[in-house]
């Protein structure tokens, strides 16, 4: 996946998250961003890293998120790994 595409899937999980008035104060507290933060970094690539992290962290998240928008289940994970710090650690 190229870098132009996973951020217009994490913008899309940025809405999906600004829309869910149970997530967004979980999201908001879990990164201590504020909302005027979510406008302000929308096009910084690892913000939009930060929201794919946080949207992988529950499964249903993500099972919620992919339905609504009618992806498959494992684009958030590629999304994430073609945004800076998304390249998976191999530690052996």
């Amino acid at each position: 996946m190229q870098q132009d595409s996973a951020e217009t899937i994490a913008l899309q999980a940025l809405g999906w998250l600004a829309a869910n008035d149970d997530l967004l104060p979980v999201f908001l507290g879990a990164t201590g961003a504020s909302e005027a933060d979510l406008r302000a970094r929308a096009a910084e690539p690892e913000f939009l890293g930060s929201v794919l992290d946080f949207l992988m962290m529950d499964d249903a998240w993500v099972v919620a998120f992919c339905e609504g928008q009618g992806l498959a289940f494992d684009i958030p994970m590629m999304a994430r790994a073609a945004l800076p710090g998304g390249a998976q650690v191999n530690w052996t």
